[in-house]
């Protein structure tokens, strides 16, 4: 069905795609696997005209293709599920479907033909989706439907799929996955991309891998494993599970009760919640993006007041402190937005790893900065945290995103905190850098700090935490231990179905 042969792009300093081949056939799920920037978005927004190829080509059915944008792909056939979906909220779901067509009814969209259409999809794919329904009244799981739906009623053959599993829950991806399969016995060709290893291996019928814009190696399916795939990823053998001893709890550190915080849009976003952390544990936040989890966070560290309810540290009420102030109590914070809250990226290395301790006495001698101690503790935290930089002079937005996030997990650990809040830790970086934060997150619960770890990725909160709170609509559903509670069980209560005492 497609052929993308000898494919080469080139952006200023880098080479994202190096003579790439990539193939799809009629029926199949061909997987396209690999670390952040090895060039896998780079090579599908050149298959859906997004980009335009330096060298090589693009043929399908055996035709060769001139995609120069979007309109191109789709007169083609192709259609993109895009990972942030591309829908209007304010329009229902026939309107975003029509937007784009011509109309059979003249100047006016003929909605009554858009929404028995889309009924007939529906019921054919299991995409159960109201025609009439607003978007923004819709679940996250509806609204990808309404993406799939977009597609196939523009008759897509052929679909490019970019992380679409990144926020649902796992009772929606295993309903996901059975369309998928059902597209593909319809003898459509899917693009898959995805981080996870766990769906790869169980959607995929091909699994292609790049890495620094290059293919090493596509294998089927059938007979690989997470670690091979990981191999082939980074280069080197990868532990997906963190190695860890048992915890030793102590005293509560992070002490949360009755707990309300509203929206910026308006309306409780965190309501009653009440949660303890102790020393020397991980507390994993497991929920669907968006119910309060970033909210639940920013109060903890200061940057949004709570209308209601108490939050303590170290037994002390931080409550209506400036963040500065938290942070004195002894916590830590590693923010969700990292480039928004948690680095500037103007700024060096060397300036970054000192934005909290910068009037710090050992730093400041005759009231001036003692450029060599700054100089010898950002370069110590560089080494001890594996940050890639070529200097401390570089500016932070140069590097990496795993390596902005060390160089954050470097400076807010340098100071040995009480409490370490850690919002979607890993979100972004690869799996090498990954693996090397989990690392850390369990040596600093070693120490004695206690850890609240936001997480949207279940692998990652069932391989770090020693408990789960579990979070929907702004209220903690219970807690459980992941090691005797399934993900099927947390994926009722990620949805709001079940509380914790309904699964005993």
């Amino acid at each position: 069905m497609l052929e993308m042969r000898g494919i080469t792009k080139r952006f200023p300093g880098v080479l994202a795609s190096d003579d790439v081949d990539f193939d799809v056939y009629p029926g199949e799920v061909h997987t396209l696997l690999g670390e952040n920037g090895a060039g896998k978005s780079t090579l599908m927004k050149i298959l859906y005209g997004l980009y335009e190829a330096d060298e090589g080509e693009v043929l399908l059915n055996g035709e060769m293709l001139e995609i120069h944008e979007p309109t191109d792909a789709i007169t083609h056939g192709i259609g993109m599920i895009h990972q942030h979906f591309m829908l209007v909220p304010t329009l229902t779901v026939a309107e975003n479907v029509a937007l784009g067509l011509k109309s059979t009814n003249g100047f006016r969209t003929d909605l009554d033909v858009v929404s028995a259409r889309i009924d007939e999809l529906s019921g054919i794919y299991g995409l159960r989706v109201d025609p009439g329904s607003y978007i923004w009244q819709m679940a996250v799981g509806e609204q990808q439907r309404v993406e799939i739906i977009k597609a196939l009623y523009r008759d897509a053959q052929l679909l490019i799929l970019d992380e679409p599993t990144a926020v649902l829950t796992p009772q929606e991806v295993d309903q996901l996955f059975i369309t998928l399969r059902q597209l593909r016995d319809d003898g459509r060709g899917l693009i898959f991309i995805s981080h996870k290893l766990h769906e790869v291996l169980a959607l995929s019928s091909r699994i292609t891998v790049l890495r620094h814009g290059r293919v090493t190696g596509s294998v089927p399916a059938e007979g690989a494993t997470r670690e091979s795939l990981a191999q082939m990823m980074v280069g080197r053998a990868v532990k997906l599970a963190p190695d860890k001893d048992e915890a030793s709890p102590g005293q509560v550190k992070l002490e949360i009760r009755d707990l309300r915080v509203l929206r910026d849009r308006g309306g409780e976003g965190v309501r009653g919640l009440s949660l303890d952390v102790c020393a020397g544990e991980i507390m994993g936040i497991a929920g669907v993006s968006g119910n309060g989890q970033m909210l639940l966070a920013e109060a903890i560290a200061g940057l949004r007041t709570p209308t209601a309810g108490s939050i303590k540290i170290g037994g002390k009420d931080v409550v209506g402190m400036r963040p500065r102030q938290v942070r004195n109590t002894g916590l830590a914070y590693i923010p969700e937005k990292r480039m928004n809250d948690g680095a500037i990226g103007e700024f060096t290395v060397s300036e970054n790893m000192l934005l909290i301790d910068h009037n710090e006495a050992a730093y400041v001698s005759g009231g001036l900065y003692d450029f060599g101690a700054i100089s010898e503790h950002c370069q110590r935290l560089v080494d001890e945290y594996a940050v890639k930089t070529p200097t401390l002079d570089t500016p932070a937005r140069n590097l990496s995103g795993g390596n902005i996030q060390k160089m954050i997990i470097a400076r807010e650990l340098s100071g040995t905190p009480e409490v370490l809040v850690a919002a979607q830790p890993t979100r972004g970086v690869d799996i090498g850098a990954a693996e090397y934060i989990h690392r850390r997150l369990i040596e600093q619960r070693d120490r004695n700090t206690a850890i609240l770890m936001i997480s949207e990725d279940l692998d990652e909160v069932f391989g770090v935490s020693d408990r789960v709170a579990v979070m929907y609509e702004g209220k903690v559903m219970g807690i459980i231990d992941p090691k005797t509670t399934t993900r099927e069980q947390v994926g009722l209560m990620m949805a709001g179905v079940v509380e914790e005492r309904a699964l005993a």
